[in-house]
């Protein structure tokens, strides 16, 4: 915010007020649909996005970035209202807000990058169809008191009641949807079209007196003020049961508000400071509980919206937040006749435009493991739970990345036939003494992969003096591989033979060296191309040479005297 201000022009500001302003009437319909869909109020989701859209503007690291409640928090949300209670849900984002702010100060901002597309797609994909689920009570006017937060029991309890379907509120979701859909994206830059929704919807409910829910029937209206502050009350009994939830909200909002600025990177050539933007989704959720507000985040589409229309510096943001508060303030009774179809016509469109359709097309052509993955993490998403759903798809995409890894990992027995490096580490034309074995490894040397090191004691059955080990192609190794190697070396000396190492690289090296195995292997046996280890191994076998002859002469001798 304040790099931004240090050049700040008044055509600039012309820039950022119009988008500002804009991004602020179309952010109008989305918060007050994803507070009705997240299980609570209208009035909440527009609390989160004033109070959130400003604190994230002006604290965060990215110059462009919108923030308020999204659609990705719409399931979480209302499964923690339906279980655990309002009062625990802002419990639940003051604890996320700490922890977000403890992730920034950790310098934890490359997070997104250690997260498998996969894994993003499927339960991005997995929280657009709960979205969707969640609206087609109010999108066709079904009567039912509450729907389930289940999904198999939400899908049999609204199929139950479907015959309850008002077709007043269906032709209206139509049309809603209908126009969304045609609304020239030309005319859209000067009129949103969700705007021309929720005012076409809330007028045609005034003037015909259509039998359908509103705002006003269903939430009794919007305030017209933000709430005085509101300290939520904390049980210690309860707190147990509170963590996994925060944890789950802290980590999405750290995941999409990365995301959402770093799309917005590459639409204004720009980079932004992860470490600083996590603070600022920290402190947003701190402060939008008190003042009765959800958990908040990075939003794609409206940072999107705001860039189009010529954001140029975070006072957008700012601009967009307190546009929604001089609505708020001056235009809430109007809210009131939006009808709750119009909401869920957006809302609709919101979970297919959130969703990545197409990875499910392009599913043959990828590799098993990216579809096994992505395709549990939908699963479990959309069944049991987004927390379950990240777990085990990161679980089981390090499982199977792992075993790509094992797989690439070799250990094989070279001579100079099979001989496959370059000229300079080549084997051809270098004599190998007898009794000497050479193996390559190739790859990373890690518990997946460890095992193969035990083919070696299979050709050692040869009875080899000597086994050298070329590890100019392991870039590193763990702790099993070590522990692997010891009991290699452990074997081989029992027998009296010797190990030697060719071209160890630093991690491995380094390890070896902190283990203490470099010390009982000798210092000797760790050379530095396989010319050394082949030198090496001649100097070995040239010893024991001369320490068999000597002991035979001295047993020569020996018998002589007898």
């Amino acid at each position: 915010m304040f790099a931004c201000l240090r050049d700040y022009t008044v055509a600039t500001f012309i820039s950022d007020l119009a988008a500002g302003i804009t991004v602020g009437i179309v952010a109008l319909p989305l918060a007050m649909a994803f507070g009705i869909a997240s299980g609570v109020t209208p009035a909440a989701g527009l609390f989160t996005a004033i109070v959130a859209g400003f604190i994230i503007s002006a604290l965060g690291g990215s110059s462009v970035q919108i923030g308020g409640p999204t659609g990705a928090f719409v399931v979480i949300v209302s499964g923690i209202v339906a279980r655990y209670g309002l009062a625990n849900l802002a419990v639940c984002t003051i604890m996320a807000g700490v922890i977000l702010i403890l992730m920034g100060i950790a310098r934890m901002g490359s997070i997104i990058r250690y997260i498998p597309r996969p894994v993003t797609v499927g339960f991005t994909n997995g929280i657009a169809v709960l979205i969707a689920t969640t609206q087609i009570k109010d999108a066709f006017g079904i009567r039912l008191s509450q729907v389930p937060a289940e999904f198999f029991e939400k899908i049999s309890s609204l199929a139950e009641h479907a015959a309850t379907w008002n077709p007043t509120a269906a032709l209206l979701t139509l049309f809603s949807l209908a126009l969304i859909i045609i609304w020239p994206k030309a005319w859209a830059r000067r009129i949103p079209n969700y705007i021309v929704v929720v005012t076409l919807g809330g007028i045609a409910v005034w003037y015909f007196r259509l039998p359908v829910e509103t705002i006003n029937t269903q939430f009794g209206g919007i305030p017209r003020q933000l709430p005085g502050l509101q300290v939520p009350t904390l049980h210690l009994s309860e707190l147990s049961n509170l963590v996994a939830p925060a944890f789950t909200i802290a980590l999405l909002a750290a995941i999409e508000s990365l995301l959402s600025a770093t799309i917005a990177d590459g639409m204004v050539d720009e980079h932004h400071d992860s470490n600083t933007e996590l603070i600022a989704q920290g402190v947003a959720n701190l402060a939008c509980p008190l003042f009765g507000g959800l958990p908040a985040t990075g939003a794609i589409a409206r940072t999107a919206t705001n860039i189009r229309s010529g954001a140029k510096t975070p006072v957008s943001g700012i601009i967009h937040a307190v546009t929604l508060l001089l609505i708020l303030l001056t235009a809430a009774p109007l809210a009131g006749y939006i009808p709750l179809t119009s909401l869920s016509a957006i809302l609709l469109i919101v979970a297919y435009n959130m969703g990545e359709w197409q990875e499910f097309r392009l599913i043959r052509r990828m590799p098993a493991s990216d579809t096994l993955v992505l395709l549990a993490t939908f699963t479990l998403t959309v069944t049991i739970d987004l927390t379950v759903a990240v777990g085990v798809g990161m679980v089981l995409a390090a499982m199977l990345f792992i075993r790509r890894v094992s797989q690439m990992t070799q250990v094989s027995l070279v001579d100079e036939q099979s001989e496959t490096e370059g000229e300079q580490h080549s084997l051809r034309g270098k004599v190998v003494p007898p009794g000497v074995l050479i193996f390559r490894i190739f790859g990373v040397l890690m518990f997946g992969a460890a095992d193969k090191l035990e083919n070696i004691l299979i050709h050692s059955k040869d009875e080899p003096q000597v086994i050298i080990l070329r590890m100019r192609k392991v870039l590193a190794m763990d702790t099993t591989a070590l522990e692997t190697l010891e009991r290699l070396y452990e074997k081989i000396h029992r027998r009296g033979k010797h190990i030697i190492l060719s071209g160890p690289h630093t991690q491995p090296l380094f390890l070896m060296e902190n283990s203490g195995f470099l010390e009982r292997l000798g210092r000797d046996n760790i050379v530095a191309n396989i010319d050394e280890a082949l030198n090496r191994a001649r100097q070995i076998l040239l010893n024991r040479t001369a320490a068999i002859a000597t002991s035979n002469s001295y047993q020569n001798r020996a018998s002589g005297f007898q």
